[in-house]
């Protein structure tokens, strides 16, 4: 639980703390600027110095001629001042401008160094234990491009740098002292000026609290103190009128508030719109606002949900519950729930309707009803035929081995119809269930592969209508897919265009990369579809041409399966098509 403090304990410890943090962070800030410019000037300057030393030096580096490299580093190294040593790849130390090379350290292992043979330039700024000093130092990598380089070493002690920081600080210091002075003392000053106000405020406060809704607070010279206290002042008028308001539309409000998950509309007794959500007006199709205050009648232009508002009002404590259409365009279901609106004392004050949209739920109702006859119908079909030769069969047809071998062959083609419904029913649902499970297993392949197997399988097929396939895919595009399935659903569209495409035609298949998506397409020069057909084509059991579908062995079920295995890889499949002018069918994929 956290303690209590007055208000002038919270104000005047909090500035004087922001008063010190500023200090400190200005004086970390003036050193580190000063600090990085000094480095910056001096880095430059040995950076120039280095370039031109390089050019003197070259002509001693191929081959290394220690003497005259170690001469050129104590002559320059007097003349400007700065320490300059030539470090050969192996870190032997072989020129300095200060001490005898032979005795120097293996320098490979220098910050600077490493640095320089790695990216042309490193620098450091550490103890040197030869010279004894704080020192800057910058390496150049030196040398013809072609040949083996050599590191050009420049350093500079910090002693400068340091000696000014510390007048700085000193500087800055002391005055940031005296700042931190003032603020303390300016922030006293001000605490007690808000907090002496503040206190009479909570005196007047507490004989409101009491009851005394008349008083007048005393007023200050600070604006917003007085601001306070006049809107206290109000506050006390104002509050006894706004008591019965209040009440009476808490409970209107809490009661609209708690059903805005759903559509929700709320009418008073005079059947006038008092409150309606924007999920309701998205349903209704209108402004919510513009409604607000309108009757029944002119507001909402469904005859079947005005009956079922007049019916809420009605009703009293009793729930009504019904199903409503809405056509508004598209034809909406909605399921309306209503009950009373009553106030504090019990009195009805209107009805309060909740609407559930439920279009869905009634497409998904009828969608499983379809597939439940087209299921039905599709199966049971071949169990006839095979029913009605077995009976055959068994009156007498046995004795007859060209009439019995006849009828088993059209009963075989029969289970095997049978069959490969039943496969293409499993296959939809082990995707369905892939797809609930967290989606499909994929990995980033070739597609090349992928669609000549496909190819192959179909092969037979196409041979036997004179059909040949014309592939073109780039051997280098890949996709992150499943590719037993993708090989499935290409299967799928090449049979289909084997099957309806006229002898002796081609059939191609292409795959490209294009905005952003692999597209694979499969285009035949068959007889086309009738544009009205689209929509539906991916429907299980859907057929344009049913008879002929059945003729040609199809199970109805091919095209579903290619829009489940695109939607579980995340994308889409299209078609394009018209009577005469064959059809392309795409598969468009995340890339």
């Amino acid at each position: 639980m956290h303690s209590k403090r007055p208000l002038f304990w919270r104000i005047y410890p909090s500035h004087l703390f922001i008063a010190f943090l500023c200090l400190a962070a200005s004086v970390w800030l003036a050193v580190t600027t000063l600090r990085d410019s000094y480095v910056e000037q001096r880095v430059g300057e040995l950076r120039a110095l280095g370039r031109l030393l390089e050019i003197q030096l070259q002509p001693l580096l191929h081959p290394p001629d220690p003497r005259g490299i170690d001469r050129l580093c104590k002559v320059a190294g007097a003349r400007v001042g700065t320490r300059i040593t030539i470090v050969l790849p192996d870190g032997r130390v072989v020129g300095d401008s200060e001490e005898d090379p032979q005795r120097m350290d293996n320098h490979r292992d220098r910050p600077e160094v490493r640095q320089a043979f790695l990216a042309g330039e490193g620098r450091s700024t550490r103890f040197s234990r030869t010279v004894r000093k704080r020192m800057l130092y910058l390496g150049i990598r030196a040398g013809l491009p072609e040949r083996e380089p050599a590191i050009l070493r420049l350093s500079v002690p910090m002693t400068g740098l340091e000696q000014a920081l510390e007048i700085v600080e000193k500087k800055i210091v002391v005055w940031g002292f005296l700042i931190a002075l003032a603020a303390g003392l300016s922030s006293l000053l001000l605490a007690r000026r808000l907090s002496r106000p503040i206190q009479e405020l909570k005196r007047a406060a507490d004989r409101l609290k009491q009851g005394d809704l008349s008083l007048r607070p005393p007023m200050s010279r600070i604006t917003e103190v007085d601001a306070l206290a006049e809107t206290m002042h109000r506050m006390g008028q104002d509050l006894h009128r706004r008591i019965e308001t209040v009440t009476l539309q808490r409970n209107e409000i809490e009661s609209v508030l708690s059903s805005m998950v759903e559509g929700v509309l709320a009418v008073d007794t005079g059947e006038r719109v008092i409150r309606m959500n924007e999920a309701a007006g998205k349903m209704l199709q209108c402004d919510p606002r513009r409604v607000q205050g309108r009757g029944i009648e002119e507001a909402i232009r469904n005859p079947g949900l005005q009956r079922f508002v007049k019916k809420a009002l009605s009703a009293g404590n009793v729930t009504a519950e019904e199903d409503i259409v809405l056509s508004a365009g598209e034809e909406r279901f909605v399921t309306c729930h209503g009950s009373a609106l009553r106030d504090g004392e019990g009195r009805q004050t209107g009805a309060l309707v909740v609407l559930n949209d439920v279009t869905r739920l009634r497409k998904l109702e009828k969608i499983r009803r379809d597939f439940v006859a087209n299921v039905s119908h599709e199966i049971k079909t071949p169990i006839t035929a095979v029913k009605g030769f077995l009976e055959t069969l068994s009156d007498g047809a046995m004795k007859s081995p060209a009439e019995a071998a006849r009828f088993l062959a059209i009963m075989e083609k029969h289970v095997l119809r049978l069959e490969a419904i039943v496969e293409d029913l499993l296959c939809l649902s082990r995707i369905e269930q892939e797809e609930e499970r967290g989606g499909i297993l994929r990995s980033t392949v070739p597609l090349e592969p992928i669609l000549h197997a496909a190819v192959q399988l179909c092969e037979a097929g196409a041979a036997a209508k004179g059909i040949h396939f014309q592939i073109s895919c780039p051997k280098d595009l890949t996709a992150r897919l499943n590719p037993p399935l993708l090989e499935q659903a290409v299967v799928n569209l090449l049979e289909n265009a084997v099957k309806y495409s006229h002898p002796g035609n081609p059939v191609g298949l292409t795959a490209e990369r294009s905005g952003g998506e692999i597209v694979i397409r499969v285009r035949d020069q068959g007889p086309g579809i009738d544009p009205a057909h689209h929509d539906r084509l991916f429907e299980r059991f859907y057929r344009v041409d049913k008879a002929r579908s059945r003729q040609e062995g199809g199970t109805g079920l091919g095209l579903s399966i290619v829009k489940h295995i695109v939607q579980a890889h995340g994308g889409r499949v299209t078609v394009q098509s018209a009577p005469g002018k064959g059809s392309a069918f795409t598969l468009h994929l995340p890339a």
